[in-house]
Parts: structure tokens; C-alpha cells; sequence
């Protein structure tokens, strides 16, 4: 139980740990270096917060603990760990009483490193976890590094990253509100309208969604009765169901204002999250398990506990018992809303707009689950035409449970791509997604059933219709497995991994648009550009985004600007989600221009700072054309799905390169 306990903190604390910052003012390290009897000691001091637990080292693996560990390049190996300081020890509420081993205020860890070599370096990490009250952080990591000399003396170098005024991300060249040609621009009021808009509608259609499954649809009926026929005022029975309705509202609107106090923090931050591998991973389990729930294997539902508390206070009189039975609804439904929800987190924070499409998106959805009990409670004789709750409810979840499967996969495939493993290829995403369709296709059928369902006698005319779609769409999805120009799904763009991630490797041709001239390095683009006098054309892309895979698949590909930009233009593709690890001397911390201290460590890192720096945009895909002397040419421009427009902004390029 204990160990269940704790892998379920550990892993709520990597989904945290994705979100935040910084917890680097829990315990502040610092590090120095001895040689003693010709041994190798590297001191790790911690400064432990108030107030905060620093657990031993000699915690079990399977409990909270700190860690030493040394890089695989390292020389030498750790022979012993020593702590210093006042070990205390208690047993934990937390994890089942167990017996925890901690620190408070300070520790000293003296590590003793065997057959270190001379003209080389020690470098590892110190991995450790603290708690307070029920707070926990960790695994952080606190990197440290020893140079040993030639002549065997040992010096520490100073800790964590060094700071670093960064040049080669701030462009002092670059003036955002001076370019050669004014035109373009991102319009980020009018894309953010149609992005919100966009957004909102979606939402409202997942709330639409979430109406008809086995744990919503039933309490429609109970809940507008409940309310009408309470008091004999009618009058006031509406009034208290609109009541409930607004706040089913507004308790989906609060969910996302976490997400607003992260954004002002730092811009980059829900991109960061929605690109990061571990959370996707998590999105991916997480989808799967819902699926199996749909499929009927187990139920899924929040603690009893919870529920019953909540519940409980819905008796209370008012509008506060009404909150109360608006929050037992939210609860009690999660398990059909959860999955659908899960998605409109996922879709909101990977597009442009940030936390507001986020409350926009969740608007909606709680819109679309408020309006029947509004509507019914003023048309109550509407509840006699609405279809009697039955076996299409179950129909309804277990179709839900496909798509799951499907959106599973895609959370999969972001993982892949951003650490570049390899597991799911182009060809391999549309080997899974065909499967399911079939899979989908035979069970509306009636081909394929579950054991917990009753046999179908007739199927009805919607089902077919259905049925109908998804083996389509199956058929649609068939040429994502060749290597021919119509590999190319122009519907599903920005879902499937791109056309150059693709198991034929650089024999994969079908369809694709311009390959960038150089990938992930600015400074080689630039020295090109020089040397050939073209513009340079930057696009700040990542290897999860959407809407970057439907310009390259979609835009790019048409020959008038495929040629333009082949012939005239120096393309390089600057990754803002690469998550692999810059050299260690390229590893730096950087200041904004507001003052905010960042740590550049990874590719991603390094091209997202730089594209907030000098362009004022966190947001992908984002094109600027710059000159050899980086010049701005004319405005940058985001997302443009219509190719007129772009080859009309890359011709103005063009033009004032020739000024």
C-alpha cells in the first residue's frame, strides 16, 4: 500500500514538476571539493527551507529519498555517502505511517569518489525530494562538477549554470517595429478572435458529447424535475434551475484559472507543458485507461469520499446548496467528462492563446452541459420528446472509447517526436489509427461486441449513418501508408507525425513540401544566407505542433510556394519544443529583458527565449524573413492557411531584400 501511495505522489509530482518553475528555494546547494589520503571528496552543503523535509539518502528506492549519481561520462564511481547533520525519523500519515529519514535545516553529504583519473572531470547530479505538510517536490536536480588537473588537484566548479549576457539570442540587429516593407503581421487580435471562437465551438461540441453519455443523460430529467416540483412556486423552480445551470458554468471556468496565474509567470510555460514528454506519457495512460473504462473492463470514479462530502452539502438551503449540487454533478461525471476534458486541456494549451482559449474552451463545454437544464426547466413538457435513457448510452461510451484509443496515440506520438525515440512513425501512427477505425467500423455494424452488452436486434439508421463515416474515414486514412504523393492526409494535417518522420527514411518523397536548409541551427543559416545574399527564412516550428505540420503539408506544398522558397530563400526550421540537451558549455542562464532568469539547457530552450526575445511571440508556427544582415524585412506572420496570402507576404520578402 505504502509503495502505491508513494508512486502515485511521485508521479502527481512529475505532472507538478512539468508546471513548475523552480524549486530551487526548498533546499539551496552549494559544493566543494577535497582530496584526502589521495581520495576524491566531493561536499554537497544543502540549506534546507523552512519548515521543509529533506529526505536521507538512505530511504529505500520504492520510498521518497535523495540520490548521488554520476553522468555516464564521468570518471571515477561513488564508493560511500556520508551524511552529516542531524538525521531525525518519524513515522508519516502520508505514506501509511511508515518510518520516514529526514533532514530539517541543513545536511552535509561527503561523497567519496573512487578511481578518479587526473586531466578529467567528475560530474553527476544530486536527485532529491522534501516535504511539507502534505507538499511534496521532487525528484529536482541540482547538477555539480569537479575538474581534476594534471597534477591530481581537484577544483570545484561553481554550481548549476553560470549566468551569460546570451548574444546569440538577443539580435541586436533585429528591430521588430522598423522592418523594410510593412506588411504582413500576425494579427494577433483577429487570429485570437478566430482562435477563441474556434475553441468555443469546440468546447460547446464536447460539452455536446459529454450530454449523452451514461453519466450525464440520466440526470437531466431527475435534476429539472427535482427543481420544478420542489416548491410550488414555478417561478422559483426555474429560477433555481438556471441557478444550476450558471454555476455548472462557472465551475468549469474556474478550472482553468490555475492555467492564467502560470501563463503571466512565463509565456512559454503552456507550451512547455503541453510539449512536455512525461506529461504527454501521463496524457497517454491516462487516455487509455479511460478507453478500457468505456470498453466496460472496470468503472472509473472518484474517491466516494469526495463525492459523498460534496453531495452532502447540496442539502444545504440557497444558492449554496445549488453550487454544491452543480459540484456533484461535475464529480460524479467525470469519468464520461474526464477523457473529453483531458482533450480540450491538450488542444487549448498547444495552440496559439494560451490559457484564455483554455477558459474560452472550457466556456463552452460547460455551456453545452448547462443549456438542457436551463432549457427543460423553462419548457419542462420538453422532457416527454427526449429519448428514454437505454442500451445507446452504452453504445455512446463505448464508441467514446475508440476515439480515446485514438487521442491516446497521438499523445504517444507527441512524446516520440519531441525526444525523437522512434516508435511511431508516420507509417506506423496510420497502422494503429487504421486498426482502430476498423475495429470502430465493425463494432457500429454490430460485427464486433462486448461481453456486457445485450445482442442488437436492428440497427438504427444513425448507427449506419455512423458506421458509415468511420469506414470512410478508415479508407481516407490507407494512403498514409505508402511513399507516394498521396500519403499526404490533408484532412488530418498536424495530427500524424510529418511526412519526413517516416520509416522509408530519406527515400520517403509522397508529398512533401520544402525540406528546410538547415534544422535547429540559426548561426549556419545565417552564415549561408551571407554567402549566397539570400533572405533568410526562419520558421520558429515544433515537432508537436498542429498547425505547423498543415502549413508544411498543406502550404508548403504548393508548387508556386515551394519553388519561391527553394529558389530565393534560405529556410531554416528552429525547433522550440527539442527537448535534447545542448553541449555543457553551450548550457547557460540567461535574463530577459524583464528581468526574469532562465535556464537555457535544452535546443528548445535556446529558440523559444530567442523567439520571445526579439520577436514578442511564444506562439508556432512563426515565420520572419530576416536579411543577411538581419534586417527585418517586413512583419512576421503566424499560422496562414490560405497560400495566396503567404506567397504574396514571401514575394513583399522578397521585394524589400531587393531594396
Amino acid at each position: 500500500m505504502i509503495k502505491k501511495i508513494f508512486l502515485l505522489v511521485v508521479l502527481l509530482a512529475t505532472v507538478v514538476g512539468a508546471w513548475a518553475q523552480d524549486s530551487s528555494t526548498v533546499v539551496n546547494w552549494t559544493y566543494e571539493a577535497v582530496k584526502k589520503e589521495g581520495k576524491v571528496h566531493v561536499i554537497l552543503k544543502g540549506q534546507i527551507a523552512q519548515g521543509w523535509k529533506l529526505f536521507s539518502t538512505t530511504m529505500k528506492d520504492d520510498e521518497p529519498n535523495t540520490r548521488v549519481a554520476l553522468d555516464s561520462g564521468s570518471t571515477g564511481t561513488i564508493a560511500a555517502i556520508k551524511e552529516n547533520g542531524k538525521l531525525l525519523s518519524q513515522p508519516e500519515p502520508l505514506f501509511d505511517n511508515a518510518l520516514i529519514k529526514y533532514f530539517e535545516g541543513g545536511v552535509e553529504l561527503d561523497i567519496l569518489v573512487d578511481n578518479a583519473q587526473s586531466g578529467s572531470a567528475i560530474k553527476g547530479n544530486l536527485m532529491y525530494m522534501a516535504m511539507k505538510g502534505e507538499e511534496i517536490v521532487g525528484p529536482e536536480a541540482s547538477p555539480f562538477k569537479v575538474e581534476i588537473n594534471t597534477a591530481g588537484e581537484v577544483i570545484a566548479k561553481a554550481a548549476g549554470l553560470q549566468e551569460r549576457s546570451g548574444a546569440s539570442l538577443k539580435r541586436e540587429a533585429i528591430k521588430l517595429d522598423s522592418p523594410v516593407n510593412d506588411c504582413g503581421g500576425t494579427g494577433i487580435e483577429e487570429s485570437k478572435e478566430k482562435g477563441l471562437l474556434s475553441i468555443f465551438i469546440l468546447g460547446f461540441l464536447g460539452g455536446l458529447i459529454a450530454l449523452f453519455t451514461p453519466c450525464v443523460f440520466p440526470m437531466i430529467p431527475l435534476t429539472v424535475s427535482f427543481f420544478t416540483k420542489k416548491t410550488q412556486d414555478r417561478k422559483k423552480g426555474i429560477t433555481n434551475a438556471l441557478t444550476y445551470g450558471f454555476f455548472i458554468l462557472l465551475i468549469y471556468v474556474l478550472l482553468s484559472i490555475p492555467f492564467h496565474l502560470m501563463d503571466s509567470l512565463n509565456p512559454e510555460i503552456l507550451n512547455n507543458i503541453s510539449t512536455n514528454v512525461w506529461l504527454n506519457l501521463v496524457f497517454f495512460v491516462i487516455f487509455i485507461a479511460f478507453a478500457l473504462s468505456f470498453f466496460g473492463l472496470y468503472e472509473i470514479t472518484l474517491p466516494s469520499s469526495l463525492s459523498n462530502s460534496v453531495d452532502s452539502k447540496a442539502g444545504v438551503g440557497g444558492k449554496l446548496g445549488i453550487f454544491f449540487m452543480a459540484l456533484t454533478l461535475a464529480l460524479v461525471s467525470f469519468s464520461c467528462t474526464g477523457p473529453i476534458l483531458g482533450s480540450l486541456l491538450a488542444g487549448s494549451l498547444s495552440t496559439n492563446g494560451g490559457a484564455w482559449q483554455l477558459t474560452i474552451g472550457m466556456a463552452g463545454f460547460g455551456l453545452a452541459l448547462a443549456l438542457p437544464f436551463a432549457l427543460f426547466a423553462l419548457f419542462p413538457n420538453w422532457l416527454n420528446a427526449i429519448p428514454k435513457s437505454g442500451g445507446w448510452l452504452t453504445t455512446v461510451k463505448i464508441v467514446l472509447g475508440f476515439l480515446e484509443l485514438a487521442l491516446a496515440i497521438k499523445f504517444l506520438s507527441n512524446a516520440d517526436l519531441v525526444k525523437h525515440w522512434g516508435l511511431l512513425k508516420r507509417e506506423v501512427f496510420f497502422a494503429i489509427w487504421i486498426i482502430i477505425g476498423i475495429a470502430l467500423t465493425l463494432y457500429l455494424f454490430g460485427v464486433l461486441r462486448f461481453k456486457h452488452e445485450g445482442p442488437v436486434k436492428k440497427l438504427s439508421k444513425l448507427r449506419i449513418a455512423i458506421g458509415v463515416i468511420a469506414g470512410l474515414f478508415t479508407i481516407y486514412l490507407l494512403p498514409g501508408l505508402t511513399n507516394t504523393s498521396y500519403a499526404n492526409r490533408a484532412l488530418i494535417s498536424g495530427f500524424p507525425p510529418p511526412l519526413t518522420y517516416s520509416i522509408y527514411g530519406e527515400k520517403a518523397s509522397g508529398g512533401k513540401g520544402v525540406e528546410a536548409n538547415v534544422v535547429n541551427d540559426y548561426e549556419k543559416a545565417l552564415a549561408m544566407a551571407k554567402a549566397s545574399n539570400k533572405p533568410l527564412l526562419i520558421d520558429f516550428t515544433g515537432w508537436a505542433c498542429v498547425n505547423c505540420r498543415k502549413m508544411e503539408e498543406n502550404v508548403w506544398t504548393q508548387p508556386e510556394v515551394k519553388e519561391l522558397i527553394e529558389k530565393e530563400f534560405i529556410l531554416v526550421s528552429l525547433y522550440v519544443d527539442d527537448r535534447k540537451l545542448l553541449p555543457d558549455d553551450e548550457q547557460f542562464l540567461y535574463t530577459t529583458a524583464e528581468g526574469v532568469k532562465k535556464k537555457i539547457v535544452t535546443v528548445g530552450d535556446k529558440f523559444a527565449t530567442m523567439e520571445t526575445e526579439n520577436f514578442k511571440n511564444a506562439s508556432q508556427p512563426l515565420y520572419v524573413i530576416l536579411s543577411p544582415e538581419e534586417k527585418l524585412l517586413n512583419k512576421p506572420v503566424g499560422y496562414t492557411p490560405d497560400e495566396k496570402e503567404y506567397l504574396e507576404w514571401l514575394k513583399c520578402g522578397i521585394d524589400a531584400m531587393r531594396k
